[in-house]
């Protein structure tokens, strides 16, 4: 896993590259590889994307990964620090549950969730792979945990009550 800060002044984005996998095309004369690189961006704010990039260099795959998830990137509910409820996120056979946690705990996650939940700017959670632990699912269904969190206010604002009605 590596981490790139991004090249624009005006927004710093936190780009993590979370797996990088040589690819190999059996032809008449041998062997081509190649590369594809899992990245994942976020603002560190409540905003994040991944993207698949595939080159037959590893910096072009990357490259081309990190501007898939700056165009994939979408806005999740966060807490200050964690997130507002327990949920688990599905992708294929991955399975992540994502937990919120107390202040203090830390990011208690493998490294491609630990991945997506850093670029998204959440301090405290408590996560666990069930399931398929393959980074390419992971990384999805980590995305699919937090894209359907939704906060009190929202769910009070979809049932078209207040707050208040719906915490007591």
């Amino acid at each position: 896993m590596s981490d790139f800060k991004s090249g624009k002044s005006d927004e710093q984005l936190i780009e993590k590259i979370v797996f990088i996998n040589r690819v190999a095309k059996v032809v008449k004369g041998g062997r081509r590889f190649s590369f594809s690189a899992i990245a994942v961006v976020g603002d560190g704010n409540g905003k994040v994307g991944y993207g698949l990039g595939k080159a037959n260099q590893v910096p072009e795959a990357i490259r081309k990964g990190i501007e898939k998830a700056r165009k994939d990137m979408q806005s999740v509910s966060i807490t200050e620090t964690s997130i507002p409820h327990e949920i688990k996120g599905k992708y294929g056979a991955g399975l992540v549950m994502l937990k919120p946690a107390s202040a203090g705990t830390g990011v208690i996650a493998g490294g491609a969730v630990r991945a997506v939940l850093e670029a998204v700017g959440v301090q405290n959670i408590l996560t666990k792979c069930l399931g398929s632990h393959n980074p390419h699912n992971l990384v999805k269904a980590t995305l699919s945990g937090l894209r359907n969190l939704r906060t009190a206010d929202q769910v009070a604002a979809l049932r078209g009550k207040s707050l208040e009605e719906i915490v007591t």
